[in-house]
């Protein structure tokens, strides 16, 4: 009846597609406040363990309802049972995973006038290959169940085009010239054969050929470049990841023409560009575009836990991405509720990493007994439906340029007969991308992460590693270690921990009773497992930095922690590029609020942690190096860079200068070299700072680095026991920088403009401090005028910045917002002081 009625009974709730069903009797309001405080533990399971229903309606005239139809499903969870106008179109036979894309005849269930679709969704259960979360956030209590990627009608005239893919071959020595390869499935839904012309078009390139499909069947058609010669591009605009060039786009039309009408029409857009991977000392893989070597700078990305991610959300991620001076994302999972999220990696050049996660090779996440070394999929029919998912999924997302790997398995490897259905998939499919059999494998053999070896019977080693650390570690761990996750190789997964959202935030979802002193509310919204509380991070706050005595103070304590421990880890790896080839920092962003592994938070603020990536990845940058105490200038750029001079200067805690040096240098392309040695300075005190510089030849100011050091050294436990799971290395003892409590107060002086730049506004401000005493750590923010809410996303070009003695600079930063606006100007130093109306 559901699917012949046009009216629904009164206990429905209206829903968007995509959306999950626990997302969306969130959206009406069913269940408030879910990620508050521990809302989320009253959300009960059983409503979930039964089917749900979607319905809608839609309307088509007569002469749609006389076209072919064809129903797609792009993503549900987990299984469906689907009817059309009464008509049952898929069982939940047809309809039976995840991550399975499905697409049915509907061309007999159509009519004129108003069509009525139901679907009831079926649940996963344990041991189903769903969507998931692993350690960094609890379970939904819906398991995700529900359409969580569209569903659309395609209604064409006898022949379907299908799977359109363009492969690109660069002429690696000069750029300046690529073949195209385009290919497409045609299928013939009707009971004769039909002959036509396929055609094609990429910009004013224009290419077809006649064909004829049989009855019922379907045929793959290709253009070569050997063929259609005009498919040999002179001169093509490349698509390049963000540092190495403009991340240009084309696109490709197809047409089928029957008796001079059009019986379909698809377009897709791609780049041009040519991927490889290469060989470090014969041990660590790292990977080319066009050629040239990319130190892969990242973060590890999750969806919402309720899959309600909005296009405006995605886009201020991708957008954080980029402003953070990282190239990469490293999705551990296929997530994306659609396109949009590759879309905008590929407009803004920021590389992908695309494949399954760890979430099916553990029991503690199935729900169900695993293999100790292929994980969950090591049933024959298990293989089968795996395999054939992952052939779903590259199809779905193969014309992307930003994915540059697909990453067939993350903490273990693919058991043999599933990872040749793998090899035949590429080879068929797209063998246009290189694959990693695992995102661990290099040190494997050390057993921190699993009791295995993580090594393929068809691939071997991965030639990356995934050895930690995961939670609290100091600076100098990044330049020193050369056995577990420092900086060496390709690490796909790694950090210093936890990183909490700023005050102001953390007043969103803990209760005010709860947030001072840290709780058990603060620990629900830490990690899970070994990550289910701050005491690493807490008690790193109390021996560095001093016990703080207020929310006020720890809130202040933690943002500097979070940047001076997230800084070295990217540059570590940069100062290595001679023996480095990426890093991924775990994670990027977060699925709901929480306290561990983002560089900014659910509500997309930035922390600390943030801007000191934004540093940290400068392209063009100095750095101070933690194990040797040299200071490197960093080159990220494909040319070598002349005429630069670095300043460097050391300032005691009281701000008394004790070295002022500069150095005139150049800096070969993609390179790092040591600049100065940091040595003889005596008499320093316990807590000082490395204030560096950077000019170009005309004088110019283009870097800036300002370090919090200790004269008193930490000291890693290398030989601490941690168990089965080495997850990070302690400290013996730790850094001094508790005099930073001394310093004394500052005034600092604010000047601001405010602007209207097409559909953004922009705000500039100029700080000044005209004492003799450092003003630390200077965080700035806007907010609301009349909630005191912060205005997010924002764009600021630097922040958490430090002047020196009688130091101006100016700041701009760039949002959205249609309400009146306040600038705050916080210091570690100095009152907060908050400025009145800056926008209307």
């Amino acid at each position: 009846m559901l699917s012949k009625e046009s009216s629904l009974a009164e206990d429905w709730l209206p829903a968007q597609v995509p959306s999950t069903v626990l997302g969306t009797l969130v959206a009406n309001q069913i269940y408030k406040d879910p990620y508050f405080g521990e809302n989320l533990k009253n959300i009960p399971t059983e409503p979930f363990e039964i089917p749900w229903w979607y319905t809608t309606s839609f309307q088509i005239n007569e002469k749609q309802a006389a076209l072919n139809a064809c129903l797609n499903f792009d993503g549900i969870n987990y299984k469906a049972n689907v009817w059309l106008n009464g008509k049952q179109i898929a069982d939940s036979k047809a309809i039976n995973g995840a991550f399975r894309i499905t697409s049915f005849d509907a061309s007999t269930a159509i009519i004129a006038g108003k069509n009525v679709l139901a679907i009831e969704i079926i649940p996963p259960k344990p041991g189903d290959f769903s969507t998931g979360f692993v350690d960094w956030n609890p379970a939904p209590p819906d398991g995700n169940m529900g359409i969580f990627r569209p569903v659309t009608l395609h209604l064409y005239e006898g022949v379907l085009i299908k799977n359109p893919f363009v492969q690109s071959k660069v002429d690696l020595k000069n750029l300046n010239r690529a073949a195209l390869t385009v290919s497409a499935e045609l299928q013939n839904t009707t009971g004769a054969p039909i002959s036509g012309i396929l055609v094609g078009q990429i910009e004013n390139i224009q290419f077809q050929q006649k064909v004829t499909i049989a009855a019922n069947s379907s045929g793959f058609f290709k253009y070569n470049p050997i063929e259609y010669p005009q498919l040999n591009l002179d001169n093509p605009r490349l698509w390049w990841p963000v540092h190495l060039g403009n991340p240009d786009l084309y696109k490709l039309e197809i047409h089928f023409i029957v008796n001079e009408a059009v019986s379909d029409t698809t377009e897709i857009k791609f780049g041009i560009r040519e991927v490889e991977d290469y060989w470090l000392n014969d041990i660590h893989r790292g990977y080319k575009i066009n050629g040239k070597k990319v130190l892969i700078k990242g973060g590890g990305w999750t969806d919402d836990l309720f899959l309600m991610d909005t296009d405006e959300n995605i886009e201020a991620q991708v957008k954080y991405v980029k402003q953070m001076n990282l190239n990469t994302i490293r999705l551990e999972g296929f997530w994306g509720k659609d396109h949009k999220l590759y879309d905008l990696c590929d407009e803004h050049g920021i590389l992908l990493m695309v494949g399954w996660s760890c979430h099916w090779e553990h029991e503690i996440h199935m729900g169900v007994p695993v293999n100790e070394r292929f994980g969950g999929v090591y049933k024959p029919e298990d293989i089968d439906h795996v395999a054939q998912a992952w052939e779903d999924q590259l199809i779905w997302l193969r014309n992307h340029p930003s994915i540059f790997v697909w990453t067939v398995a993350s903490d273990k490897v693919p058991i043999t007969e599933l990872e040749q259905k793998y090899i035949e998939t590429f080879m068929k499919y797209d063998p246009t991308r290189p694959y990693l059999n695992s995102t661990g494998g290099v040190g494997s053999d050390q057993h921190v992460i699993g009791s295995e070896d993580v090594i393929s019977e068809i691939s071997g080693s991965s030639g990356v590693k995934m050895l930690g650390p995961y939670a609290y570690t100091a600076p100098v761990y990044w330049f020193t270690d050369t056995n577990f996750g420092g900086a060496y190789g390709f690490n796909t997964e790694t950090g210093p921990g936890a990183q909490v959202p700023q005050l102001e935030s953390l007043k969103k979802f803990i209760p005010e009773d709860k947030l001072w002193p840290i709780s058990d509310v603060w620990n629900y919204h830490c990690g899970r497992y070994e990550f289910a509380d701050l005491s690493r991070f807490i008690t790193a706050i109390n021996e560095r930095y001093g016990i703080p005595k207020n929310i006020e103070g720890f809130d202040k304590m933690a943002q500097a922690m979070n940047y001076e421990l997230m800084r070295p880890m990217f540059e570590a790896f940069q100062v290595h590029k001679d023996r480095s080839t990426g890093i991924i920092q775990w994670m990027l962003n977060a699925a709901w609020p929480k306290m561990y592994w983002q560089l900014y938070d659910y509500y997309l603020m930035p922390t600390g942690a943030f801007y000191a990536t934004q540093k940290a990845c400068s392209p063009l940058h100095l750095v101070y190096n933690y194990g040797d105490h040299k200071i490197y200038v960093i080159n990220d750029h494909a040319d070598t860079v002349e005429n630069l001079r670095a300043q460097i200067r050391i300032y005691d805690i009281d701000s008394q200068l004790y070295l002022d040096k500069t150095i005139k240098f150049e800096v070969s392309a993609d390179a790092s070299h040591p600049i100065f040695e940091i040595t003889g300075i005596e008499n320093l005190s316990t807590t000082y700072f490395v204030d560096l510089r950077l000019f170009d030849e005309t004088n110019k100011e283009i870097d800036t680095n300002f370090y919090w050091l200790s004269t008193k050294e930490e000291v890693l436990d290398y030989e601490a026991d941690l168990g089965e799971f080495a997850f990070h290395t302690p400290s013996k003892t730790y850094a001094d920088f508790s005099l930073l409590n001394t310093l004394e107060k500052v005034d600092i002086g604010v000047d601001y403009n405010f602007e209207e730049i097409e559909d953004q506004q922009q705000i500039t401000v100029t700080l000044s401090n005209s004492s003799n005493v450092i003003a630390f750590l200077i965080n700035l923010k806007l907010v609301d005028n009349d909630t005191g809410e912060p205005i997010l996303p924002v764009f600021w070009e630097d922040n958490f910045i430090s002047l020196l003695p009688g130091e101006q600079r100016t700041l701009q930063a760039t949002f959205k917002y249609n309400a009146n606006a306040n600038l705050i100007v916080e210091a570690w130093n100095s009152n907060n002081t908050t400025y009145g109306k800056i926008s209307d």
